[in-house]
């Protein structure tokens, strides 16, 4: 199988198929988007070889009856219209399979019993998440006995015949992530006794088993692949990567031709939801990638979180032949061309924040942050150039979004921003989360190479939209950061979130420099006490940080700006305390990220203090109740409210009251973070 790259779509869940498992239209303009896009290779995900058992997610696609192949069938049809070849990855959700339980009381197909989880994975859940979970019992667990897996061994090779039939260019057999053929190959998870446990090669004997029927089904011409996995991260006993490099040779003995890495992980502790085949951390795959590709002669596809220059190192050393993109490729399917194009920074950067997952897992279809037409490009449809003049006020990320947007349709755009730079809250946002600063750069150059007429130090108003001559107006302002009514609040070492985000920017309020004055006097008589003269240097030795903050910090609200502001700081060497009346912190956190962050915070000693009442503010600690009922009182050197952030229409009222016809976007209508302000922006945009 010939590839114009070495870029392949890595197989996702995206649940976009139809409620039966039929593949319609929507799953067919996502795949058609990325071929358009430039890719070499789509893997299409999980399609269920005995659906509905083994089904593991909602609106999953299933090739377990002869009635699938119309449909599949148009679907690489209409992938191969634009150069990329796709294949079909062929799935059995075994233990993993809760879906179908839930749904139809599927019992879980398995090796054997396995051993109880110890894990603390619903403690992340939101309330109103674990309302979702409510009612549900354990599912049953069916030990499968020599007829099911002689069935099991058949529905695979079928659902091979049937992806050849359809038009595939090759099929993927997944044995990872804890799946049906993972969990015979690990031994925490398959402790059977007869010819299919024990033994590395006992484990692996029903992989060769669908791998051989498979092969017999398809002939000897037709690329079939597996998926496996280098290791289980966080389950002692589980996967090595020695196992993997073992396994790979039994598989390519087999006659499998190419292998695609992957990782698992023990999916009872929330942080490894992201340090396993969906890392946080850069190219972590890539190591025991390169292990398995050294025991190897045919090809290996390696993944996860890989930036395009460090795959393209690792393929020039032989580490890895192709890199398979999962969420850089759901945020910019046109990434392929771009790079091919020379024009990296023309990418749509991925800001790793697990929206994508993280809806899978609550039973929804895939999510973008930054790329609203993600799981709706069937409905779009061409749009003729625009010839309006609108005026965009505010210059945050909904702003720009919304100009660039509106600039690409041949609207002339005016772009009205009262501070004297463009980002908004992004700035800040930018400087609490790094990957944010991509989205940011990327907006603003986007902003700059469109013909957009860009007002900065500007305030909007009737007078100068009408001496503009605008058609329409789009308000994108931003929230309003009220303080809440907490005693103390007006204590002269309590911070607002505007005050933080001034501050942490460089744009001194008035209000801020009077309380950052107090720190510098503060530094002054250090300085006096040690003998050293009060300056600049001083404030900052005095406070560990470039920031006039005190070493022991309390912030109150921890939702995703309270949690990535104590991150933050915490890097910057305080001890940070996060307090909330909330039951559970991490609100606007989507689950795959709030598992990360909050484990770690807790991991580095930032004290999590959910279910408080009773907040007050004294000069020098806050004070609280508990969650266990407890009277607490942390020391604080400041106070940090990050809370009362509120949408505000006012200006976009004010201007419909005018004559002008108005859309809004972003915080203005509420706070909804970046995936609010980018998809506001769209909808604005198709609105107008």
């Amino acid at each position: 199988m010939e590839l114009r790259n070495r870029i392949a779509v890595t197989a996702m869940g995206v649940s976009l198929s139809e409620d039966d498992g039929t593949v319609g239209e929507r799953l067919i303009a996502y795949h058609e988007e990325q071929a358009k896009g430039g890719v070499g290779l789509i893997i299409s995900g999980v399609a269920s070889v005995a659906w509905p058992v083994g089904c593991v997610a909602w609106q999953q696609t299933a090739i377990s009856d002869d009635r699938f192949i119309p449909n599949l069938t148009k679907l690489t049809e209409r992938v191969h219209a634009h150069g990329a070849k796709i294949a079909a990855q062929l799935h059995h959700g075994g233990l993993v399979a809760g879906y179908a339980a839930a749904r139809w009381g599927h019992p879980l197909w398995a090796p054997a019993i396995p051993p109880a989880s110890k894990g603390n994975f619903t403690d992340y859940f939101l309330m109103e998440e674990l309302a979702g979970l409510a009612g549900m019992t354990p599912p049953e667990i069916k030990v499968m006995e020599q007829a099911d897996i002689d069935l099991v061994v058949q529905q695979f090779a079928a659902g091979a015949r049937r992806a050849k039939q359809a038009g595939f260019d090759g099929v993927e057999i997944h044995s990872g992530h804890g799946y049906l053929l993972s969990s015979f190959i690990s031994p925490l998870t398959n402790t059977r006794t007869d010819a299919y446990g024990g033994s590395l090669e006992n484990r692996m004997r029903l992989v060769l088993e669908v791998v051989g029927a498979v092969r017999a089904e398809v002939g000897p011409d037709y690329p079939v692949w597996v998926k496996l996995d280098s290791r289980e991260v966080g389950k002692p006993g589980g996967i090595t990567v020695e196992d993997a490099q073992q396994s790979a040779k039994m598989l390519e003995a087999a006659g499998v031709d190419a292998l695609t890495m992957t990782t698992y992980h023990d999916t009872g502790d929330g942080k490894l939801h992201s340090e396993s085949h969906t890392p946080h951390v850069d190219a972590w795959n890539l190591p025991a990638t390169a292990k398995v590709k050294a025991a190897v002669s045919i090809p290996v596809l390696g993944s996860g979180r890989v930036e395009p220059d460090v795959g393209d190192r690792a393929i020039g050393k032989g580490e890895v032949d192709f890199i398979a993109m999962g969420r850089k490729l759901l945020a910019d399917p046109h990434l392929p061309n771009k790079l091919a194009a020379g024009n990296p920074e023309k990418v749509r950067p991925c800001i790793y924040c697990y929206t994508c997952i993280s809806a899978i897992y609550m039973s929804d279809h895939a999510r973008c942050a930054v790329n609203p037409e993600l799981g709706y490009e069937y409905q779009q449809k061409p749009k003729p150039a625009g010839n309006q003049h609108i005026a965009v006020i505010g210059g945050g990320p909904g702003g720009m979004e919304s100009a660039r947007r509106l600039a690409a349709l041949g609207n002339k755009v005016t772009l009205i921003e009262k501070s004297d730079r463009l980002g908004g809250t992004l700035r800040f946002a930018s400087l609490a989360y790094e990957p944010n600063e991509r989205l940011l750069n990327w907006l603003r150059a986007e902003v700059a190479e469109a013909s957009i007429d860009v007002r900065l130090s500007t305030e909007a108003t009737p007078e100068l939209l009408r001496q503009l001559g605008v058609d329409k107006v789009i308000v994108a302002t931003g929230a309003i950061r009220g303080m809440p009514p907490i005693p103390g609040n007006d204590l002269p070492h309590v911070f607002s979130g505007d005050d933080m985000r001034n501050m942490m920017l460089g744009e001194s309020s008035s209000e801020l420099k009077r309380k950052t004055g107090l720190l510098t006097r503060m530094a002054t008589k250090i300085g006096a006490a040690t003998g050293v003269t009060a300056n600049l240097d001083v404030v900052r030795k005095a406070t560990h940080a470039w920031m006039p903050l005190g070493q022991n910090i309390v912030i109150i609200g921890g939702e995703l700006v309270g949690i990535e502001l104590a991150e933050f700081l915490h890097e910057r060497g305080r001890t940070v305390t996060v307090v909330d009346e909330a039951p559970r912190l991490g609100k606007g956190l989507l689950l795959v990220r709030r598992m990360r962050i909050l484990a770690e915070l807790a991991e580095h000693g930032v004290s999590l203090q959910a279910g408080a009442a009773d907040i007050t503010i004294d000069k020098d600690a806050v004070r609280f109740v508990d969650a266990a009922g407890q009277a607490q009182t942390v020391p604080a050197d400041n106070v940090i409210v990050a809370r009362g952030a509120e949408g505000n229409l006012a200006l976009a009222e004010l201007l419909r009251a005018e004559g002008f016809t108005v859309e809004t976007v972003g915080d203005a209508n509420g706070v909804g973070y970046i995936e609010g302000a980018m998809r506001g922006a769209a909808e604005a945009v198709a609105a107008i």
